[in-house]
């Protein structure tokens, strides 16, 4: 037994919307009305395309079908795809991420700049702990 609904027409659309796959027209600018269409540039610069047939509806798709757009077209995880239909968490596409505790760059060269530290110190500081060093050298001067 599955824990994922069938997947549909409907969710594959939603996906995409959310990831921000942008919608591509026909070679005279005009809706497709056969298909949707959908690309999307992945940091490393490799376009993406999907397909969805009309009416992008509540129609599921066969396992063999969706496997082939989850690995060929989407190239993603199951899990990574319903997690961004289900909670809107995008998948990873090989973009560096910034871990949430990292420091501002400006505060980072102010801690170098100002007071010498080396980014090893550096990395070992909070945001608050980092203001708080320079508030200090601030105050004494």
């Amino acid at each position: 037994m599955s824990k994922h609904p069938a997947p549909t027409r409907e969710l594959h659309r939603k996906f995409c919307l959310a990831e921000g796959w942008q919608l591509v027209a026909n070679a005279r600018g005009r809706a497709v009305t056969h298909h949707e269409t959908f690309k999307l540039t992945t940091p490393q610069g490799e376009i993406l395309r999907t397909r969805i047939s009309h009416p992008a509806g509540r129609q599921t798709y066969s396992p063999t079908m969706w496997s082939h757009i989850l690995r060929d077209q989407l190239r993603v995880t199951p899990a990574e795809f319903w997690a961004c239909v289900r909670r809107g968490t995008l998948p990873y596409r090989g973009a560096t991420r910034i871990p949430d505790s990292a420091l501002p760059l400006s505060l980072v060269s102010r801690l170098v700049k100002d007071l010498g530290m080396s980014r090893s110190v550096i990395a070992n500081l909070t945001t608050d702990e980092a203001r708080a060093l320079l508030s200090e050298t601030n105050a004494d001067e």
